[in-house]
């Protein structure tokens, strides 16, 4: 029980809420002790009579005739209101009164209703003043952040966009959208990026709200954690800086290259934003398309440099030898750039390996497309 109240301190100490805790057997009884601001700890239901009976009668918020008459019978606490007759209590105060006080010491059973999680996360607060600089809001963001965190965590989801809104009053907002490369579930890289773009954001006029609404969510991956650091976590590292580079930069200025479903070697790949998930928008080659491939050089040339030919034979400062090969690549006739061209794996006079095609289409020619590491 220490434990889990610490957490719960913690937890609400991030969002800066103003709570009284107190923890008793039954719903009742906790939310009397904790109106009453008491810190009681009850773990049993004799414990728990005993520090209802020394809490005010005005934490029971009782209607404000039932209390004056309460008054009047001199009950000043719950322990005096205890002290009287039940049977007699309900014939003269009602009948609600004294089911209540039965719920509270677990006399009664008192059933609550479930709690239905929200499916979609959309929350706003209140800036206790206006704020003209927008770095400055990034104090209470961290309340919805926070609170956004603890219901990704009960869902075991995160997410890949959120979007914070910035009330100006009449109608004005400033729509901040924040976006990952990859899911998200972590307080501190979600701020990381909140703070990037609101050091760039100029205000139009003072901030008087926020809210911060999640565009969806997907189940958390499953994978393994880092269990010391620097033992792992590559990953999460190359991510959370491709997320602060773009909302530094803009989303334009960072972008990785990724497989393309194309035989030509000039459109096998493609660039996409760190934002984009290319592993769902591309289709790739199967292992069965592979099978017959020769291996592929890491360096293109672009355009592919046209050689010389000597009886022939390829030359580029000398002849070039043909280790492997040909490999015949047919495709592109569906947008234009037909491409048709036998490939060889050669090596120049420098003992460097190179990637070399043959047009065999009018007027043909040998051209350097590549180099091996």
């Amino acid at each position: 029980m220490p434990n889990l109240l610490q957490e719960v301190r913690a937890d609400l100490a991030v969002m800066t809420l103003p709570v009284n805790l107190a923890v008793a057997p039954t719903v009742l009884a906790s939310c009397w002790l904790a109106r009453a601001a008491s810190e009681a700890i009850c773990l049993d239901l004799p414990a728990t009579r005993s520090a209802l009976e020394l809490i005010p009668l005005e934490v029971l918020e009782l209607p404000a005739p039932l209390t004056r008459r309460l008054e009047t019978f001199g009950v000043r606490r719950i322990g005096q209101l205890l002290a009287l007759p039940r049977a007699s209590l309900g014939q003269r105060l009602g009948a609600a009164l004294g089911l209540d006080l039965a719920r509270a010491l677990g006399e009664l059973p008192d059933p609550q209703p479930w709690f239905v999680f929200p499916e979609r996360f959309d929350q706003r607060l209140e800036l206790p003043a206006p704020v003209e600089a927008a770095p400055v809001l990034l104090f209470a963001a961290r309340r919805l952040i926070a609170a956004l965190c603890g219901w990704l965590a009960a869902r075991n989801s995160a997410v890949r966009t959120l979007t914070l809104e910035i009330e100006h009053g009449h109608g004005h907002v400033t729509a901040l959208p924040l976006a990952f490369s990859a899911p998200v579930h972590m307080a501190a890289r979600i701020e990381r990026v909140l703070k990037e773009r609101l050091e760039l954001l100029v205000l139009p006029a003072p901030a008087l709200s926020l809210r911060l609404q999640a565009d969806g969510h997907e189940l958390r991956d499953a994978g393994s954690q880092v269990l010391f650091d620097g033992s792992g976590g590559g990953q999460d590292v190359l991510a959370e800086l491709f997320d602060r580079l773009t909302a530094r930069l803009g989303e334009t200025a960072v972008q990785r290259v990724a497989c393309h479903a194309d035989y030509r070697p000039e459109a096998a790949s493609r660039f996409h934003s760190v934002k984009e998930d290319a592993g769902l928008s591309e289709r790739k080659v199967g292992d069965g398309d592979t099978a017959n491939m020769l291996p592929r050089p890491l360096w293109l040339i672009d355009p592919p440099e046209a050689l010389r030919e000597v009886q022939g034979q390829p030359s580029r400062g000398g002849r070039l030898q043909l280790l492997a090969g040909p490999e015949r690549i047919e495709a592109g006739w569906w947008d234009g750039a037909d491409a048709r061209r036998d490939y060889f794996i050669a090596m120049d006079a420098g003992q460097r390996w190179c990637w070399i095609f043959r047009d065999p289409r009018p007027p043909g020619g040998w051209y350097l497309h590549g180099w091996f590491a």
